[in-house]
């Protein structure tokens, strides 16, 4: 059954700084009819790598708005979806709406009906939550080729970081979360306009149902969903992965910083030496001029 869900005015979306991406919709996800599905997608359609890009929350595609560019430069496709209750997506009403399956596997139907191939997996917050899960999928692994990696972790049913739950409390303490305030306080850099950008997506509280919902999907208890996909993840970038991978660390993330992607650095295998950003807060793509030209000079290299 699909769920009641709002659709925020395309004029929300008008004059966003840096962000001229005209959105590509999809509405028949197998599983998800009725749902309009938004992304940005660039560069050749057919016959180049991809770039699929995953944000996590609160925010949407718009947080790649300094990466896109420098990877559709190159020659590449990048896809930078909108997860259900974000950015230019459908919003379902009801917060038991929002689960891990609901959402890792929109990504899953959408790899398939983009029949995405040679894939940079590029993730970040609940984007590596979601995002390093999706290889565990038989028809999926061997469509990834490499892996960018931004301040983000498996949760595999365990404890993450006291500034994890400090984050998850925070935020079931917000019915209608200040996103482009938040943004703002996590990153000094961003211009009024770039935090009003993250606000566009939610013209009132109804419209987060998803911004409330996230942290509590996180999976730090072993009888959560997602606990063994997560688990199954783990052992596949550990004992399976055998690609490339680059890894930026924001330092001034108090949630999911160092120590959480230090943990994240030893678990998959042949990860490098992270590129560490002192400068940085949780959102890294913030920085992901410097990130992406980095991340494709390191791809090159692992190629020759």
């Amino acid at each position: 059954m699909t769920p009641t869900a709002l659709r925020t005015p395309e004029a929300r979306f008008a004059n966003l700084p840096d962000f001229p991406y005209a959105p590509h919709y999809v509405e028949d996800l197998p599983g998800y009819e009725g749902l309009r599905m938004a992304r940005v997608d660039e560069g050749p359609s057919t016959g180049a790598p991809t770039f699929l890009c995953l944000h996590g929350q609160p925010t949407w595609s718009y947080l790649y708005r300094k990466m896109i560019p420098v990877f559709a430069a190159a020659g590449a496709r990048v896809v930078a979806p909108d997860l259900f209750g974000f950015g230019r997506s459908d919003k379902p009403l009801e917060e038991p709406a929002y689960t891990f399956s609901f959402h890792r596997d929109s990504l899953l139907a959408l790899i398939r009906h983009l029949d995405l191939r040679d894939v940079t997996l590029v993730v970040q917050d609940w984007g590596g939550v979601l995002g390093l899960t999706l290889p565990v999928e038989p028809d999926i692994a061997p469509r990834i080729s490499r892996l960018l990696v931004m301040n983000t972790g498996l949760a595999v049913g365990v404890p993450i970081s006291e500034g994890f739950e400090a984050w998850r409390a925070y935020n079931a303490g917000q019915d209608d979360l200040a996103v482009g305030t938040l943004l703002a306080r996590s990153e000094p850099s961003l211009s009024a306009a770039e935090a009003a950008a993250y606000d566009a997506p939610f013209p009132d509280r109804s419209y987060k149902a998803g911004v409330r919902r996230f942290p509590e999907l996180v999976m730090t208890r072993p009888d959560m969903d997602g606990v063994d996909v997560s688990r199954a993840a783990a052992r596949f970038w550990n004992k399976e992965w055998h690609g490339p991978t680059f890894m930026a660390i924001g330092l001034r993330d108090p949630v999911l910083g160092a120590p959480v992607m230090h943990r994240l650095a030893a678990l998959i295998n042949g990860c490098p030496e992270p590129l560490v950003l002192e400068q940085a807060g949780h959102f890294t793509q913030e920085h992901g001029e410097r990130i992406a030209i980095a991340a494709l000079a390191a791809f090159s290299a692992a190629a020759s």
